[in-house]
Order: C-alpha cells, then sequence, then structure tokens
C-alpha cells in the first residue's frame, strides 16, 4: 500500500514529503530498536522471543542507510529531481509502512501468552512475521541507491539484510504450511547459513539466469506492446487484542516526534485483520470476514483452512469480493484526498515520485469510444473495441487516458463474450493497457483476473496467447503472482506451454517463469504437470525453447515437490547431456539445476558421478560463464567429498 500508514496508537497520516521523508523512518526504526518497542520485547513469552530479537536486530541494521540518504545533498544538477525523489519517491511510503507493520507486530506479540491464547493467536502471529518480512526485504529493494550515492559498505550491509529477511519470510512460509500450532516458532536460520531459492539472489539474480526469459522481461515493452453481493462486516485491528494498558501506553510513548495533531484516523472497518493496513481489494471469506485479497490469499496458500480472526474452519477457500466495503474505503480516500491509483486531473497525472507528467490526447473522443463499447449494435461494438485496442498499442498518454474515461471494467465485461473478434479485441487492450504500471492495479480491482483465466483456457489461439502476455504483465507486481496462482491460471498456461503455437508456448513459458518465483506456485506449477512439458521441450530435437525450459526449472528445483518430480521423469541424463552440447546459457542452467538436485543427496550425486558429470562440469569451470564456474566447482566439490567417504 502507498496511500498512508498507520500510526502504532491508531493515528493514521498521508504520505506527503514530511510523512515518509528519511528523517522520519530514522526516527521510528530508533523507536523499534531503542525506544519501547524494544524494550517491550524482552519479556516476550518464549514462543516469539527469539522472532522479535532477529526482527529488532534486522531493522537496526537500517540506521546506517537512513542515515545516508537522510544526509545526502544532491548537487546542482540533481537538486530538483531530488528535492522529490528523496521525499516523496515511492520507496520511502511502501518503507514507512513496512516498518510501522513491524512495529505493530512487536507490540502484538510481546502481548502474546501461549498459556492463555489459542493455537490459532500463534499460527496469525507467525503468518504475521512472514508477511512484515517480505514486506520489508520488498520496500529495501525499491530504493534507488545510485541516487543517493549509498557507500559500498552500507550496500553490503544492505545486501545481507535483504538475504537475511528473504531466508527469513521462506522459512516462515516452510513453517506456517506445516500449521504450525502453539506458538512454537522456531529460530529462523543461522546467519551465515541456510540456502536462498528467491530468484533475486545476489549471486543468482533474475538478470543473471534468465536467458531467453530475461531478454523478454528486459523487453517487456515491446513484447506486450504487441499487440454481488456482499456485506460490511465490522473489522477490528489486532491491535484489539491488546489490553487497554498497552493501548494507552502505545499511544502515548515514543510517537511523540512522529504524531501530526491533523493525522487522520483509518477507520477499523477498512483494515485488513491481517496486514493492519487500508484494503484495496477487499473480499469476503466462508465465515463473512472481509481481508485484503492478497493477504488472506497468502495465508491459504500456507496451508491454513481457518479464518484468521475468528478461528473457525473455513467451509470453501472462496474469496468472494466485498464490492460495498471498497466503495466505501474509495469514497473516503476520496474526501481525505488519499490518492487513489488513477491521479489524473486537469490532463496531469501526479506520478509516485510527487512530480507531475501533462498527458496529451482526445479525452472526448475516448470517452464516446468507450461509450460504444456498451452498444447492443454488435459491429458498432465491434469498431469501439478495435479502435481502443489500436489506441491503447501507440502510446502512454492513450493507455492513461482510456483507463481514466472507465474502459477497464467494460472490457473486462467482454472478455466473456462468444463473438470470437471481440473477445480478441478485449483482451489484446487490456494487455496494451497493463503497459502503464498505474493501470496494472485498476484490471485487478475490476476483477478481470477469472475472465482472462477463462480466455486462456477456451479463447482462439491469438486470445490465448494474449492472455499469457497479459497474465504475464499483471503478475509483475508481487502482490498479483499470489492472486493470478491462486486463479487456476497454471494449469491453463501450462496447457499452452504443451499445445500452443510457438508464440504462445513463449508467452506461457514468460508467464510461468514469473508466476513461480512465488514459492506457493512452484507446487501448482507441478500438480500442473509442468515437469513432464518442460523436458519434453529440452529433448525437442528443433531446440527451439531449451533456454526457457531450463530457466523454469532452475526457479522450480529448490521446491521439494518439484524437485521428486524432475528426479521421477529421468531429467538428470539429459542435464548432464547439455552439460556437454549445450549453449553456454544452457550449460550454466544445467549446472544450476544439478547442483540444487544433488547437493546434501548422496544418492544422486553418485549417480551424476556414474553418468560422467565430472568431466564436462571441470570443463565448465574453465570456459563457462561466471555463473556456471560457480555452480560446477561447488558441485564438483560435492562429489569430491562423495569420494571420500
Amino acid at each position: 500500500m502507498t496511500g498512508f500508514h498507520k500510526m502504532a496508537g491508531g493515528v493514521a497520516s498521508s504520505t506527503q514529503a514530511g510523512d515518509a521523508s528519511p528523517a522520519f523512518l530514522l526516527r521510528l526504526v530508533l523507536d523499534i530498536v531503542s525506544g519501547n518497542v524494544a524494550a517491550g520485547t524482552d519479556n516476550v513469552n518464549v514462543a516469539f522471543k527469539r522472532d522479535c530479537t532477529d526482527l529488532v536486530r534486522r531493522i537496526a541494521l537500517f540506521m546506517h542507510l537512513l542515515e545516508d540518504i537522510r544526509d545526502f545533498r544532491p548537487s546542482d544538477h540533481d537538486q530538483d529531481h531530488a528535492s522529490s525523489s528523496s521525499s516523496a519517491s515511492s520507496w520511502s511510503p511502501d518503507l514507512a509502512v513496512a516498518l510501522q507493520a513491524a512495529k505493530r507486530l512487536l507490540i502484538v506479540a510481546s502481548t502474546y501468552n501461549s498459556n492463555n491464547s489459542s493455537d490459532g493467536a500463534a499460527k496469525r502471529i507467525s503468518f504475521q512475521f512472514q508477511c512484515v518480512t517480505w514486506k520489508l526485504e520488498k520496500a529495501l529493494g525499491k530504493i534507488p541507491y545510485d541516487h543517493f550515492q549509498i557507500s559500498e559498505e552500507v550496500r553490503e550491509q544492505v545486501s545481507l539484510v535483504r538475504a537475511q529477511l528473504r531466508r527469513a519470510a521462506e522459512r516462515y512460509g516452510s513453517l506456517n504450511s506445516r500449521k504450525v500450532s502453539n506458538g512454537l516458532s522456531q529460530p529462523l536460520e543461522k546467519e551465515c547459513g541456510g540456502t536462498n531459492h528467491e530468484i533475486s539472489a545476489k549471486l543468482d539474480s533474475i538478470p543473471e539466469n534468465c536467458g531467453t526469459l530475461r531478454h523478454g522481461a528486459d523487453k517487456a515493452t515491446k513484447i506486450l506492446e504487441r499487440v454481488k453481493s456482499s456485506s460490511t462486516s465490522s473489522e477490528v485491528s489486532l491491535l484489539n487484542e491488546i489490553n487497554s494498558k498497552g493501548q494507552d501506553n502505545v499511544a502515548t510513548k515514543g510517537t511523540g516526534e512522529t504524531k501530526k495533531p491533523d493525522a487522520l484516523v483509518i477507520p477499523d472497518d477498512f483494515l485488513c485483520p491481517i496486514s493492519l493496513e487500508l484494503m484495496r481489494d477487499p473480499v469476503i471469506v466462508a465465515t463473512g470476514q472481509t481481508y485484503e485479497r492478497s493477504y488472506i490469499q497468502r495465508w491459504i496458500d500456507c496451508g491454513n483452512v481457518t479464518c484468521p480472526k475468528t478461528q473457525q474452519k473455513l467451509e470453501n477457500l472462496t474469496l468472494t469480493p466485498n464490492y460495498v466495503l471498497r466503495s466505501l474505503i474509495n469514497q473516503w480516500c476520496a474526501k481525505h484526498n488519499i490518492e487513489q491509483p488513477s491521479g489524473l486531473a486537469n490532463g496531469r497525472l501526479k506520478k509516485s515520485d510527487g512530480s507531475f507528467r501533462d498527458v496529451s490526447g482526445d479525452m472526448a473522443a475516448i470517452q464516446a469510444l468507450v461509450c460504444k463499447l456498451s452498444s447492443r449494435c454488435l459491429e458498432e461494438c465491434r469498431a469501439a473495441v478495435a479502435e481502443i485496442r489500436s489506441l491503447s498499442k501507440r502510446s502512454t498518454d492513450n493507455r492513461i487516458l482510456i483507463a481514466d474515461a472507465g474502459a477497464i471494467p467494460v472490457l473486462v465485461n467482454l472478455l466473456t463474450t462468444d463473438d470470437v473478434s471481440l473477445q480478441e479485441h478485449a483482451v489484446t487492450s487490456i494487455l496494451n493497457l497493463s503497459i502503464f504500471a498505474n493501470n496494472k492495479s485498476l484490471i485487478m480491482l475490476a476483477g478481470a483476473i477469472p475472465s482472462v483465466v477463462q480466455v486462456l483456457r477456451a479463447g482462439s489461439m491469438e486470445a490465448r496467447e494474449n492472455a499469457a502476455a497479459t497474465l504475464f504483465s499483471l503478475s509483475l507486481a508481487d502482490e498479483n503472482k499470489i492472486i493470478i496462482g491462486a486463479s487456476g491460471a497454471i494449469p491453463a498456461l501450462v496447457d499452452l506451454l504443451q499445445h500452443g503455437s510457438t508464440r504462445g508456448k513463449k508467452d506461457a513459458a514468460t508467464a510461468l517463469f514469473n508466476l513461480c518465483i512465488y514459492q506457493g506456485n512452484k507446487g501448482r506449477a507441478v500438480r500442473a504437470g509442468i515437469i513432464t512439458a518442460l523436458l519434453k521441450m529440452l529433448t525437442d530435437t528443433r531446440n527451439c525453447m531449451v533456454d526457457e525450459a531450463l530457466t523454469i526449472l532452475s526457479v522450480l528445483a529448490s521446491n521439494h515437490d518439484a524437485k521428486a518430480a524432475i528426479l521421477k521423469a529421468s531429467t538428470i541424463p539429459v542435464l548432464i547431456d547439455l552439460l556437454r552440447t549445450g549453449l553456454p546459457r544452457n550449460k550454466e542452467n544445467a549446472a544450476a539445476i544439478l547442483l540444487s538436485l544433488c547437493k546434501r543427496d548422496t544418492e544422486n550425486l553418485a549417480y551424476i558421478s556414474r553418468l560422467g558429470a565430472a568431466i564436462p562440469l571441470t570443463e565448465l569451470t574453465g570456459s563457462g560463464t561466471e555463473r556456471a564456474k560457480r555452480k560446477a566447482t561447488s558441485l564438483l566439490e560435492h562429489l569430491r567429498k562423495l569420494q571420500q567417504l
């Protein structure tokens, strides 16, 4: 959420320049580390004491970074840009939100008593630790380090913290998926140990190991240019679990410098009980409670089948959009001047860094076209959507104006039409509109995903290709990976990967790669039969998609279910052949996959040894890419240790 954040004592403020400035963030970190929040964790029940200690220690490492940013003085030619980006750019509100969430979580965890609390309360707190560490790592990744001239020493420190946060989030995900009960949260990791399986890891980042998909992502714009009911149940913040004395303490201690006399109070009904943030896409679960979609979906993906708030078992896992509450939240945001997903006014669009972009175009003509999208005359509707498709392909300004004219919900409705031409134009228009980042949230809020997935399953080949490309574009936002993965998109993408046109297969591969960065989607892909499809691509004599297959396998290989499926499919001999005969990028990814499959597995190590893997691996250490050399060297070391046993 980038609109605003909620203060620890129940007070919120809009993220104006002063509200998320480096000085404000530094005070917040100091409040957590050396103020009442950290002090309050000294008496935490043993169940979460280590979790709280680790979180506070990691946040403490933010101080040097924020001091560097606070003290940064831009050169004269950068002065205008820095005046906005140093205090009001998108990274600072996101980091403020994450730190506030961490602060609230520490308070909640410090009041938890395993003797008097339910198993569900412990699971919920453990899940919140996962969400908070995930949000902190994501916020750190958005900071423009080059712009602020952050020192190498501090960058290395931040890199370490991000790696720790990623491992912590993964470990919490693993614990939650095994249904941790009674708050028995384990130490998260040894700081110098563990394996970071996120695709954005420092040594194995996306730009380094994606091959063709990497280039496709770098040219995403060119690729993409191809182109009710509900009730408003009262939601109570988790802070209500704190006793009244604790709330008084929170409201009066440690917030004197940050609280503003004119700060807004966010109604409790508008806050997600999991994230404690303003909901943008509220959904209702089977118990009647409302949550932010991405957070409740993440809770379900961790294997939980209960309502986080009531602890009742969910009779089904359906998430019903709460349109009434969403409308009330939008009205409240408009009343209090809280930025909405579309910020177009008087031909000017407010950007995330606080600056403005002038938008030019014939708004009256576009509004007339959008009106024709709902025409009962099929030919008129066809002509209008074809023109929308053409305009949305041409320029960013057109994409902004078309979305602001209200075209997106109407285009989403057209996705379910039986008319092939209308459906193709509609899905391609949504694809083109999604290129503009602000439109992604509008498309998600319009409930487009189920209809896009239906087009992906049953549309014409052109419509299926562009539906797959649309899912890739939307999945560039991390929270959307969760929603899209839960929508049934992955089996449909795997089917397109197996039976689609050449372009359709490439679109499906790109979307699947991006979705499988999220751990919860890896199991879905395996169950959809992706390993069989990838092995077929590896052994295709035309070798037209070997690079894509290897890149996806390298993401999946860290997953337990995927590893078992890869081994069962007899993939190892194929990978060793690629070590011998593949292109440099193929060899690199083959070595990375073999390392994931074989380390700490003596049976697999012995198997690749019998197949003669040592010879091509040795050659790779001398002639491969830098990443290939690292992977080959590590795998050879494991083989040497095996021989010494």
